[in-house]
């Protein structure tokens, strides 16, 4: 239904339009404040980029942090990612990740991240707790914050939006009567502007989201999915029709789908509810990280890759590499 509603397919988003002016208008003067002066936004002493969305639900922002971490580490700068932590809940913030941090602390997609890329990670609904955790412990010399781009209260140095190239706006109106957090004329402000799957418009990234082998949760088998027999398709992300799309896309033969919740919490008898006996399990990497710990051998998982094309993405790691560059000549001893 939410769905029907934010494409504009169903009328009900008019009844939703009062609101959807409130919520405009509410977001409108916060970030006003901080640009007039009212409300001062705290700035790291290394440089902050901030990796968001205009929009609600899943548009593959996390395999873009994480692109983002990876090619920077392979040119030698120290990166650390802070995140606010949905779906988790530390008994104090700021947390930093260690490898024995449960999802249940620290939220699935920052132990993804911290898991895939070995960067510190940290949280908190402080985002700036989180960066100055990270700058005590780590040393970092740049920071990745995943999610955000509303969270005014941390200056940043680069802006990125990250856009579902499929359903991009919907029917383009604030929520709840549309998926906006903030309106699209807001995509002139940022630095860079990443689309996942679709078209890409002129001036836009495009970026596909690549699967390699399911991997065995219990055993770390690797395996093509088209292998896996009585496949049934779990995905608790923010759009799951994508996941199912992409495993049909790699020849998997699947027998039933289950869409949960994004950043639901998952437990045993839940997940082994799912798929009966004879049949195989696969999920998300998102929710292989809250499964690992009670993983059966017949539970898999599809690993993604952000892939973004064209010359644009260099661009953008050397405008990130310079700032870095313009820290450690003020302050070289950082």
């Amino acid at each position: 239904m939410i769905a029907r509603i934010w494409s504009g397919e169903s009328p009900l988003w008019l009844l939703l339009l009062p609101l959807s002016w409130l919520y405009g208008l509410v977001s409108g003067l916060i970030r006003l404040s901080y640009k007039v002066g009212l409300k001062r936004a705290w700035r790291a002493p290394v440089p902050v980029v901030v990796v968001g969305n205009l929009t609600a639900g899943g548009n593959g922002k996390t395999p873009v942090v994480i692109w983002l971490v990876e090619q920077l580490q392979k040119r030698g700068i120290r990166v650390g990612v802070v995140s606010r932590g949905y779906g988790g809940k530390a008994d104090k913030y700021p947390l930093l990740l260690t490898a024995e941090t449960t999802t249940a602390e620290a939220g699935d997609e920052p132990v993804l991240i911290f898991q895939r890329t070995g960067a510190p990670v940290a949280v908190s609904p402080v985002r700036s707790e989180a960066v100055q955790a990270l700058l005590t412990q780590a040393q970092v010399q740049i920071v990745i914050t995943d999610d955000g781009l509303q969270h005014y209260a941390l200056a940043r140095d680069k802006e990125i939006v990250v856009i579902d190239g499929v359903r991009r706006f919907g029917n383009g109106w604030w929520l709840p009567a549309g998926p906006m957090r903030e309106r699209a004329a807001r995509l002139r402000s940022v630095d860079a502007v990443i689309v996942n799957g679709g078209t890409a418009q002129p001036g836009e990234i495009p970026m596909q989201l690549r699967p390699s082998q399911a991997v065995n949760l219990l055993t770390g088998e690797h395996r093509d999915v088209a292998q896996l027999n009585n496949l049934v398709a779990m995905a608790g992300i923010g759009h799951p029709p994508r996941f199912f799309s992409t495993l049909e896309t790699c020849g998997a033969r699947l027998i039933n789908t289950v869409a949960l919740a994004d950043h639901q919490a998952l437990s045993l008898d839940q997940v082994s509810a799912f798929a009966e006996a004879g049949q195989t399990l696969i999920m998300t990497e998102k929710d292989a990280v809250k499964c690992r710990p009670f993983a059966r051998e017949n539970w898999w998982y599809l690993p993604v890759d952000a892939q973004l094309q064209g010359d644009q993405p260099e661009r953008l790691l050397q405008e990130l590499m310079a700032l870095v560059e313009q820290v450690d000549e003020v302050s070289p001893a950082h």
